[in-house]
């Protein structure tokens, strides 16, 4: 048999404990609610699963990737030739970050 104690509420609360358990008894009914609160808290601490995590880092890269690209035709559009070194570095990037998403979902 388990141990017992003693539990000092106050006459409201055991009012609505009695008015709610039905059938079962008062220590039954608190484990109850007491079981049904820490698995719903536990439910709702979700986040996120490694596939939808991949999916946003994916998608993040996808947004880089296509901001890169209008930044650097609309340079070029305008006539402003960038420096040699910047370029090389931009154009660096937007190919890792193209090879990068391709290469993974092969």
């Amino acid at each position: 048999m388990s141990e017992r104690r003693m539990l000092i509420v106050d006459a409201e609360l055991v009012k609505k404990i009695d008015d709610n358990r039905g059938e079962l008894g008062r220590s039954e009914f608190i484990d109850f609610l007491i079981d049904n609160q820490l698995k719903e808290a536990s439910e709702k601490r979700g986040g996120v699963s490694r596939e939808e995590f991949h999916q946003f880092q994916e998608g993040t890269k996808e947004l880089l990737r296509s901001f890169l690209e209008f930044f650097i035709s609309y340079g070029l559009e305008l006539g402003k030739q960038p420096h040699d070194k910047e370029f090389e570095q931009l154009s660096q990037r937007l190919q890792a970050l193209g090879s990068s998403g391709k290469d993974k979902s092969s």
